[in-house]
């Protein structure tokens, strides 16, 4: 029931990210709720859903938005892997942990996705790249996260309790 729940979260998040956000997007910029499912879940559930499930985003945004598949999928697989080894080193209540790998992540996944996409054809211009759409990106995905991680959380602990009563 759990896993199916996380990936239906997950499926409505690309979906906001894909209908809603572009609407109230700033500067034509929308926060990386992929990155954010993938963190968040890589923190609060171990180092396999967090690849899992960032492979999966990945592979969803590949098939959607670029012309091959694999880059994304590789990215968020590799940064849920990541954000997993963080898994029960922290209290899920405070949000500084959380938020600030969401920030490593976004900001990882922006220069890695410029290095794949951009710099092998050519393209060198890293400070515009950093300063129009990583950094104003990585805002926005905190941003978003403030709102969105009580709500992960508290599911968290919904699904929490319920394995604690089975055993």
């Amino acid at each position: 029931m759990k896993k199916i729940l996380i990936i239906v979260i997950t499926f409505f998040g690309f979906l906001l990210q894909c209908s809603v956000f572009p609407r109230i997007s700033l500067g034509g910029i929308v926060p990386n709720l992929m990155v954010f499912f993938v963190s968040v879940y890589g923190i609060l559930y171990g180092e396999r859903y967090g690849m899992v499930i960032g492979f999966v985003c990945g592979l969803v945004m590949d098939i959607f938005f670029l012309d091959f598949i694999g880059l994304n999928a590789l990215i968020l697989l590799y940064l849920g892997y990541l954000n997993g080894q963080f898994c029960g080193m922290f209290y899920p209540e405070d949000v500084r942990l959380p938020m600030g790998l969401i920030l490593l992540s976004d900001l990882s996944y922006g220069i890695l996705f410029y290095i794949f996409e951009f710099l092998m054809r050519g393209k060198l211009n890293f400070p515009y790249y950093l300063g129009h759409v990583i950094l104003p990106e990585m805002l926005y995905t905190i941003l978003a996260g403030l709102i969105l991680y009580p709500i992960l959380l508290g599911l968290y602990k919904i699904f929490e309790k319920r394995e604690n009563r089975s055993n």
